[in-house]
């Protein structure tokens, strides 16, 4: 039977085609939504000050060679970002591939948090989480996968603290070179020109950055995407899959949490000013001087976005002359953005399997 056929002005498309871009558009613009939003089921293994330790259940078997893996957001990010949605999930993908997957969930922060500064996470916060997932899967070893500063922190809390049980480490879209952050360069003209003061009064005055700050500032990252959004939605009314995939992307920067003051100080003197990561050591005042990245002994993997504004590959590729004593580290390159290298559609075929791999090599 031939395919009926609907004719627009001087586009013709299957009737099929057309009734399902109808169904898309209802269902995006005045529907619930296209996505399934639905998180990966998980139990609360333990908390504390900033930390839920949570486990993510499979309804299969773990293998038994298979380390638990621990996802590490950066500040700010709900652990959405390794959870996305149904179909677009690291978590989903490990748990798929038999590995018991945990996370740390920094929950949300006020302005009574304001004088947490990085030394909470790096001295407390991750090392605790370490502990708590390998305490849960009965004393093994962890690896770690960390997105952006989640991967930085991770490293760093490592590097000091040399006794936790981690057996690797993976870093996605974390920047260690910020000079090579074009995005930044216009805050470090402010800075030079001011002395550093006004941001400096901006974030003493409101007690860090906060959420909707922060959300504003990932869409600026990704201002173009932004100014053709209506376009792209357009032209994808007949790709329920793009389409889900945007709403759920909408969905994850609208739950940008805060940073507290401190850290959001630290981070901007130390690593967008002074760039002191750059030359993989990391100062944390009197209780903690200097933490190198000399003391990473574990095999780490690197895996930069070649579209990441926020994370170019010249600002993430830095950190393989930076771990002289690692046992191994391997760097490699994924197609997407800041968000889309962890979780776009096509992650599973390439920073997912890079983790997967990685991982795989990895023996207790």
């Amino acid at each position: 039977m031939d395919t009926q056929v609907i004719e627009l002005g001087a586009v013709t498309a299957p009737v099929e085609t057309v009734v399902d871009a109808v169904a898309n558009a209802w269902d995006t613009l005045i529907g619930g939504g296209v996505a399934d939003l639905r998180p990966t089921p998980s139990s609360i293994v333990a908390q504390g000050p900033q930390r839920t330790v949570r486990r993510y259940r499979s309804p299969q078997h773990a293998r038994p060679d298979a380390a638990p893996v621990l996802l590490v957001p950066p500040l700010a990010a709900p652990i959405s970002c390794f959870d996305l949605r149904r179909r677009c999930s690291l978590a989903e993908y490990l748990l798929a591939h038999g590995f018991p997957c945990y996370v740390v969930d920094y929950g949300p922060i006020g302005f009574s948090d304001r004088q947490l500064g990085l030394e909470h996470w790096i001295e407390e916060v991750i090392p605790t989480a370490v502990a708590d997932v390998s305490d849960d899967a009965g004393g093994v070893p962890v690896r770690i996968v960390g997105w952006c500063l989640g991967g930085i922190i991770s490293l760093f809390s490592v590097a000091a603290h040399p006794e936790l049980p981690v057996q690797a480490i993976a870093a996605v879209a974390s920047p260690f070179d910020f000079q090579q952050v074009r995005l930044f360069a216009p805050i470090r003209r402010l800075a030079g020109l001011t002395g550093g003061g006004v941001v400096t009064g901006l974030y003493r005055a409101l007690g860090g950055a906060p959420a909707p700050l922060v959300g504003w500032a990932f869409k600026l990252s990704a201002i173009d995407k932004q100014l053709t959004r209506p376009l792209a939605l357009a032209r994808n009314l007949g790709d329920r899959d793009a389409l889900a995939q945007m709403e759920a992307v909408d969905d994850y920067m609208g739950r940008m949490l805060a940073y507290p003051g401190r850290t959001f100080g630290q981070l901007y003197h130390r690593f967008f000013l002074v760039n002191e990561v750059a030359e993989g050591r990391l100062g944390l005042g009197r209780r903690r001087p200097e933490i190198s990245l000399e003391g990473i002994r574990q095999p780490v993997l690197s895996v930069a976005g070649t579209a990441d504004v926020l994370a170019p590959r010249a600002a993430v590729h830095p950190l393989g002359d930076l771990l002289p004593n690692a046992a191994e580290v391997e760097i490699r390159d994924a197609p997407g953005g800041h968000l889309g290298v962890l979780a776009g559609r096509s992650a599973a075929h390439t920073t997912w399997r890079y983790v997967r791999d990685f991982l795989d090599r990895q023996v207790s």
